[in-house]
């Protein structure tokens, strides 16, 4: 099944070069490109894409406000910020309005490739210095609504950079089960990705830091 990804970025010579590389894998399609945060957002809506690749500094609409929208207004479509930018700030951002992975532009393709094609599954992606930095900067969710064990399963597994389709596997459930149990975690912490879920998984002791994405 081909990933379909939107392509968010202000410079065309940058939507050009990621278009042709990434149409050199039969796996990826470019389904559109914005060149500022509030296209990106209309698109997103259009054309319904797996993967959107976010740059963060844009006219009209910035990509960390735009990220917020579309995960809020289309939770299937995962975001990826993708940047030339590796501040405490964008990072903590970027995440927090829901990004599940955050690289930079000087990301070798078969890196690149690889994250979408993560993303495409859900799977989080942070590399060690992006989660050292989260860990220090996003705060804990206010009191947040306890889990039911499944609940906590699911976020370990989760937490590990499994799939939907390998925890399904891993608990003898169903990939739509998953994915409830997915949306019920996130609404219960209170955040926006299975990122955040994740961070938060390592900060009450469920996953040691050492196993984040640990694939």
């Amino acid at each position: 099944m081909t990933i379909r990804i939107l392509l968010a970025d202000d410079h065309s010579v940058v939507r050009q070069g990621l278009k042709m590389f990434l149409g050199l894998d039969p796996d990826l399609e470019v389904v559109g490109e914005a060149q500022n945060g509030e296209e990106a957002v209309r698109l997103a809506h259009q054309l319904l894409p797996d993967v959107v690749l976010m740059d963060l500094l844009m006219p009209v609409m910035d990509g960390i406000t735009a990220i917020g929208k579309i995960r809020t207004e289309l939770p299937d479509v995962e975001v990826i910020a993708l940047t030339s930018v590796l501040e405490d700030a964008s990072v903590v951002g970027a995440v927090r309005a829901g990004a599940i992975g955050y690289l930079l532009k000087d990301t070798q393709d078969e890196e690149l490739r690889r994250a979408i094609k993560a993303a495409a599954q859900g799977q989080v992606q942070l590399s060690p210095q992006a989660a050292a930095r989260l860990m220090r900067e996003m705060r804990q969710p206010e009191a947040p609504e306890p889990l039911t064990e499944r609940e906590q399963e699911v976020l370990v597994l989760l937490a590990r950079g499994r799939a939907n389709k390998e925890i399904a596997r891993d608990l003898s459930i169903g990939e739509k089960t998953v994915k409830t149990h997915v949306s019920n975690i996130l609404s219960k912490l209170g955040v926006q990705s299975r990122t955040q879920a994740a961070l938060h998984a390592v900060r009450v002791g469920l996953v040691p830091a050492d196993q984040l994405s640990d694939h």
